[in-house]
């Protein structure tokens, strides 16, 4: 039989949310880059950026919609512990940065690499891999559990270190929603789910800074001056845009009374300029992203196709609900980028390539 097509959808509604990305960077972002010192005062700074970013996306896009998606499954463990020294690097001096507190990014001279978020890739590839390979035996806590929270232990221990508990949640939704997806023992992954909310809750109470923003997040308007500050300015950015918003390029909150309203908080000043009407486009084009991913994992032609189809599918999915959350105020405040938008050359990269993926896997699907 012969090969499908690549799934054109996909690609064309990844290409619109890249390419809207570049708009809303720029609009977002010009008055802050021209008025700080950490970007030489070049208003096109994170307007260059993103495009370069873009490319080097499109090219490992392309890359990886060619390239046999089933040879990575020989390669997890390589593809693991290549994201795990990226990880280790943060920390070497003259390798790691250090910005705002937290040792995220490794340099790469050509890029500030942020290395989460390739371990969040080989972690889909590696658990994707497993799962298949142990697909019979997936109900035993042996093989269906106990590797992957120690993968995620490990993980969460590097996190904390840097530290960024909004990536610990993201990997563990996305490690869960795998291990259900693969068939695990719905017993054990209620108690493990149990016990992962437990711990998760006692880790935040752990850090007074956290316990601080959920204060902040219950009554933000008690707090709008200092804790709250963001939200409340994230708040004002969404209701001033109104149903069709103040117009492209007009947003008032993108002048240094928003933080990262070029990232984190990128939704908000897409609402504020363009209104519900463009916030909803918006949230269609990523429904349609993730029912073609849903899709994708569903016709699979094989296991290790539909896991890594799901990992991938998953992780847009939760990283859109998480930063949307935040900005609109349904969740408490912490920092996920919006895919394929926000600015960040490296999340932008890792999606690009993970949709080349998923095209690799719909390519591969032959026609029933």
């Amino acid at each position: 039989m012969a090969k499908r097509l690549i799934d054109y959808p996909l690609l064309i509604v990844t290409m619109i949310l890249v390419m809207f990305g570049i708009l809303m960077v720029f609009s977002a972002s010009y008055y802050y880059a021209e008025n700080s010192a950490n970007t030489e005062h070049d208003a096109l700074f994170y307007f260059w950026k993103q495009i370069s970013g873009a490319v080097m996306g499109l090219v490992a896009m392309i890359a990886l919609t060619l390239f046999d998606y089933n040879r990575f499954k020989k390669m997890r463990f390589i593809i693991l512990g290549i994201g795990f020294i990226l990880m280790l690097l943060v920390f070497v001096p003259g390798i790691g940065i250090e910005r705002n507190g937290s040792r995220r990014w490794v340099n790469l001279y050509f890029l500030d690499l942020q290395s989460i978020e390739v371990l969040k890739f080989a972690i889909i590839v590696f658990m994707a891999g497993g799962i298949s390979i142990n697909q019979e035996k997936m109900k035993q806590f042996k093989y269906g559990m106990a590797p992957y929270l120690i993968l995620l232990l490990i993980a969460a221990v590097l996190l904390k270190l840097q530290p960024n508990f909004s990536a610990i949640v993201t990997l563990a939704l996305v490690m869960f929603i795998m291990m259900l997806v693969g068939g695990a023992n719905l017993a054990h992954f209620g108690i493990m789910g149990a016990l992962g909310i437990g711990g998760g809750a006692l880790v935040m109470i752990a850090e007074s800074y956290r316990m601080d923003r959920i204060f902040a997040f219950l009554d933000p308007w008690k707090h709008m001056d200092d804790k709250a500050y963001q939200l409340v300015q994230s708040l004002y950015s969404i209701g001033s845009g109104g149903f069709f918003g103040l117009g492209l390029g007009n947003s008032r909150q993108k002048y240094l009374y928003l933080p990262y309203m070029e990232s984190d908080c990128i939704f908000a000043i897409i609402v504020e300029e363009l209104g519900f009407f463009g916030g909803i486009l918006v949230l269609t084009a990523f429904g349609v992203l993730i029912w073609r991913g849903v899709r994708i994992a569903l016709r699979a032609p094989n296991m290790f196709g539909t896991m890594l189809a799901t990992g991938i599918t998953a992780l847009i999915a939760i990283q859109v609900f998480i930063n949307i959350g935040v900005v609109t105020g349904l969740i408490p405040p912490t920092g996920v980028v919006l895919p394929f938008i926000s600015a960040g050359r490296t999340s932008l990269i890792i999606f690009m390539g993970c949709v080349g993926v998923l095209l690799n896997i719909s390519r591969q699907t032959h026609a029933a």
